[in-house]
């Protein structure tokens, strides 16, 4: 079944990009890949490699050429004009650069030497990663962890279409790690049309849950869908919030109309930029809407409250081509007796839960789980326990 026959194409409107070599073809390439310069990938490189390959970044065939790069810069948008927040490159030192030539091919491996793909090399240049990191994301302060990443990567780039034909080592979570044509396959086998995706890096607490259970009112399914690649060191580790995501949908959810898949990507923390990223990766994976709470991929006070969702109206509702979903603050009132937010409730704060992120996770280091209004009494007791199991 083609991509067409699903609730939604891929970005761009056509198929998805398929990287990922055809298993007869796999013994060719490992053996070609052996005689080729090799260029070694971080983390976050082998994330894009594999978001890439799966066509998660579709219509993206690879590591981004230079038009494509400058105008995703300046104005989010690739060098066709369909829309795109966040270069995607790959970064290599000066004295690799020269080493290599367009139009040969490069093999792409883990930082422990084993090929993993081919690059195709089109193109060599050199940007500026300072400027990158203040049009991305509005600084290039190293307290920015997204804004250091980008600062601290050569500034040498090479483009060029990939092809993979090894397993990436190390990927996590293999049970829930679907790829986008399994997560459009597993929406029509579930007669999914309207289908929401939440973005996550943290447990959920009610708010998130609250405003997902309001999205599915309007939608056939939810896909959570948490990013598990890398994170900032003080963010909750991706299996603790796996244990407490699959609780809480075993627990809470309706069973017809939940899923859990996981997302390789790592985390930009490029705020309202991400959040267009998100979105478009969400489309990807088969998803006709996507929700957009408060301080989107946000880090620290670099961005507003709402900035991500204001991000979106600077294109056209066809261009994204995915629904997003707009949702405040929300909270438990202990006046409304509900969880709600600031469009739907009628008092004062000093009736409202309203818990900092910080202040959770110094209840958890005390041992002391956060009130029911906020999280889940199962969740809280995960959470409570990998707190201490970690000091």
């Amino acid at each position: 079944m083609s991509v067409r026959d699903d609730a939604i194409t891929a970005h761009g409107g056509g198929e998805l990009v398929d990287g990922n070599a055809p298993a007869a073809e796999r013994p060719a390439l490992r053996s070609r890949a052996a005689s080729l310069p090799m260029v070694k990938l971080g983390a976050r490189e082998l994330a894009d490699l594999e978001m890439l390959a799966s066509g998660a970044f579709s219509p993206l065939t690879g590591f981004m050429g230079e038009a494509d790069y400058v105008r995703s810069r300046d104005e989010m948008r690739l060098a066709s004009g369909i829309p795109w927040s966040i270069p995607i490159t790959l970064g290599v030192d000066e004295a690799t650069a020269r080493s290599l030539k367009t139009g040969s091919d490069v093999a792409l491996a883990n930082e422990s030497g084993q090929r993993l793909a081919i690059l195709k090399l089109a193109e060599i240049y050199k940007v500026d990663r300072v400027k990158e990191a203040e049009k991305v994301f509005g600084t290039a302060e190293d307290a920015h962890p997204g804004a250091k990443n980008v600062t601290s990567t050569p500034p040498w780039c090479l483009g060029g279409q990939i092809i993979l034909f090894e397993e990436i080592p190390g990927r996590t979570f293999l049970e829930f790690r679907l790829e986008p044509r399994q997560t459009r396959a597993a929406f029509r086998e579930r007669g999914w049309k309207k289908i929401v995706a939440f973005q996550t890096r943290n447990p959920t607490h009610r708010a998130h849950e609250y405003i997902q259970k309001a999205a599915l009112e309007v939608c056939d399914g939810l896909l959570l869908h948490p990013l598990v690649g890398e994170t900032k060191g003080d963010d909750v580790p991706a299996a603790v919030r796996m244990e407490t995501y699959k609780v809480l949908l075993d627990l809470y959810y309706p069973k017809n109309r939940a899923m859990l898949s996981v997302m390789p990507a790592h985390m930009r923390y490029g705020g309202p930029r991400e959040a267009i990223l998100h979105a478009i990766v969400r489309r990807n994976y088969g998803c006709t809407h996507f929700i957009v709470g408060r301080d989107h991929a946000g880090v620290g006070n670099y961005y507003g409250t709402y900035d991500a969702q204001k991000m979106f109206e600077r294109f056209g509702a066809d261009e994204i081509g995915i629904t997003p979903l707009m949702f405040e603050n929300t909270f438990w009132c202990g006046k409304c007796l509900s969880m709600a937010s600031y469009k739907t409730c009628p008092h004062t704060d000093a009736d409202r839960l309203l818990l900092s992120g910080t202040k959770v996770r110094e209840m958890l280091r005390a041992g002391q789980a956060p009130p029911p209004e906020f999280t889940r009494p199962e969740l809280a007791a995960i959470l409570v326990r990998a707190m201490k199991e970690s000091k």
